[in-house]
């Protein structure tokens, strides 16, 4: 059994676990096959920070497509692998630097040897994730029904595997559409394991339906310590998971990617649609040093104090708005003019 001691892996050079960032991941929406469509798509993704892209691979054929990926792109690529070990193989030859297999559907322990020694011969990742709608009934049936201690049971299975091939360039990952059974698992995997944790609520949803749920268990988990990898996984695009992925980080102080923007809810005191201001801030909000607060208030009675700490902040008055820095009004100027003011203000930063 490997030490307690936190471990990191190296994907691409890119470091995830002990002494690295949370790093943020998501899996691109578009089969490989398409792919004209997959280079656009992964352009859109390296713009907005994405970090490691999981990639489905789900046939041999498609091993020329997945080598042109990887080269096109300076994310790191992790070949998502269910049923056959020879996808694994596979997208190891084509020079993919991580690969996930399912325990829920991979238990050739002959075959997982190969890919664990194709993955030593060539310093690839391998992540073990465990996913609740593919594990096998005897897992479950170990467990008693307890569906996080089954989530455990996969992973262990495969992490004993590796020990005995003397694998350990390992991730780690359980999930659940249950926060709470995501949450279990991933502590009793913790407490036991020092390889870096992916977490994440599968199957999250739609909306804000699965931006809530996700962001809660993601959460709840890095609130405890868990967790080097994330992903948010959302009816939606790939952009807008990682669009939230950082959001959350970002909320919990873990991570600062951009300037912090706070605006009141309004109430009957507006002096101007906080919205109108909102959406004339949010396109420059990166121009903006990333340890900066800026401030949105829809009146000027308290604005100013309710935001006493925000570097930049602005307010509606009776005649217009006022911007204020740490309490204290520097500038006024029309509604009109908010736009052309801030652009100003920032070539002055």
């Amino acid at each position: 059994m490997s030490d307690k001691k936190g471990r990191c892996v190296f994907i691409s050079g890119m470091g995830v676990g002990s002494g690295y960032p949370v790093r943020v991941e998501t899996m691109l929406k578009v089969p490989l096959y398409n792919l004209e469509e997959v280079i656009s798509k992964v352009r859109e993704l390296e713009r907005e920070g994405c970090e490691l892209l999981r990639v489905a691979f789900p046939s041999l054929e498609l091993k020329e497509q997945l080598q042109c990926l990887i080269k096109s792109t300076n994310i790191p690529i992790m070949a998502d692998i269910h049923f056959d070990p020879n996808l694994a193989l596979s997208a190891i030859e084509a020079g993919c630097p991580s690969v996930r297999i399912n325990p829920g559907n991979m238990k050739n322990k002959k075959a997982l040897r190969e890919i664990v020694s194709a993955a030593k011969e060539r310093g690839v990742v391998i992540r073990i994730g465990a996913n609740g709608g593919s594990l096998a009934s005897s897992f479950y049936e170990r467990a008693q029904g307890d569906q996080a201690k089954a989530l455990v049971l996969a992973v262990e299975e495969q992490i004993k595997l590796m020990w005995d091939e003397g694998f350990e360039d390992l991730i780690i990952s359980a999930k659940a559409t249950s926060i709470n059974a995501t949450l279990k698992a991933n502590i009793l995997l913790k407490q036991r394991y020092p390889y870096p944790l992916h977490i994440g609520i599968t199957e999250a949803g739609p909306g804000v339906h699965g931006v809530t749920k996700s962001s809660v268990g993601i959460a709840l988990m890095l609130s405890q310590g868990i967790g080097d990898t994330i992903r948010v996984s959302l009816t939606d695009s790939s952009v807008k998971e990682i669009k939230v992925g950082q959001e959350i980080l970002q909320a919990l102080g873990i991570r600062r990617f951009r300037a912090d923007l706070v605006s009141c809810p309004t109430c009957g005191r507006k002096r101007i649609d906080v919205q109108t201001l909102v959406k004339a801030i949010e396109p420059v909000l990166d121009k903006f040093p990333k340890d900066w607060t800026i401030a949105v208030m829809g009146c000027e009675v308290n604005g100013p104090k309710e935001a006493s700490s925000a570097n930049l902040g602005v307010a509606g008055t009776l005649s217009g708005v006022v911007f204020f820095q740490h309490g204290k009004i520097v500038g006024k100027c029309s509604v009109e003019d908010i736009e052309t003011y801030v652009k100003t203000l920032i070539k002055h930063l």
